[in-house]
């Protein structure tokens, strides 16, 4: 078993550790593979854990050993580099509103009330799901007609059907997923940035109540449909 590793740690389980996070996280070596936690390691390994939904203490316990070594996982940032048709002009417009992320508290963000603001239900807040609002507002910024709805499940009658191709527009559906903060209905819409044999890696909003890449697991999450713009104008 791998030991609990921290700031201030030295060794041999230090530099594998860097090298794991240097895979995951980059196609080049972005930290010094010495043996010494240090500030770099911790930032970077915070940044690991906050990419895969772990928590964010900069401690390398078990869970994220598990995520470092688990290699039938797409990194969510090795997953951006993925070629992206010319085709999904929508997909450069969500890859700029990366780390948009909701103000707990009363306060709101304003660029979420934006995409709210796509669809006909207008709403006013940052906590009403909004990852169709996302959807929406992107197309919109590509020159593309959306389904106007803040409904996850509208996608599915809007363009054509299509594979499972990168910059996709894509529903997932996991009922144990209702009525949390990701989806009311269970059904959840993204851009599709790369599909493996686990893993549907998507492009959306309100994962984890930010703009970002999820990597989601297809042993709980079921893909009701993959849609493509029938016409762009």
């Amino acid at each position: 078993m791998q030991s609990a590793l921290h700031i201030g740690r030295r060794g041999g389980e230090v530099t594998q550790l860097q090298n794991l996070l240097n895979k995951k996280l980059t196609p080049t070596p972005r930290i010094k593979e010495d043996g010494v936690f240090g500030p770099n390691t911790d930032k970077l390994l915070k940044k690991f854990q906050a990419a895969n939904n772990l928590g964010i203490d900069g401690i390398a316990g078990p869970k994220t050993w598990a995520a470092l070594k688990d290699v039938t996982k797409p990194s969510p940032k090795l997953a951006a580099l993925a070629v992206v048709p010319a085709s999904a002009p929508w997909v450069s417009f969500a890859r700029n509103e990366v780390n948009q992320k909701e103000i707990k508290g009363s306060k709101n963000n304003p660029r979420i009330i934006a995409y709210h603001a796509t669809t006909t239900l207008r709403a006013n807040n940052d906590e009403t799901a909004w990852c169709s609002s996302f959807v929406n507002w992107c197309l919109k910024q590509a020159g593309t007609k959306g389904t106007d709805s803040a409904a996850a499940i509208s996608w599915l009658k809007w363009g054509k059907a299509t594979s499972a191709q990168s910059g996709a527009i894509i529903v997932i559906y996991n009922s144990k997923a209702a009525n949390s903060g990701l989806t009311v209905s269970g059904n959840h819409v993204g851009f599709l940035i790369q599909e493996t044999a686990t893993h549907f890696v998507i492009l959306g909003g309100n994962q984890s109540d930010q703009v970002k890449i999820s990597s989601e697991p297809k042993r709980v999450w079921n893909v009701k449909g993959y849609r493509w713009p029938s016409l762009l104008t």
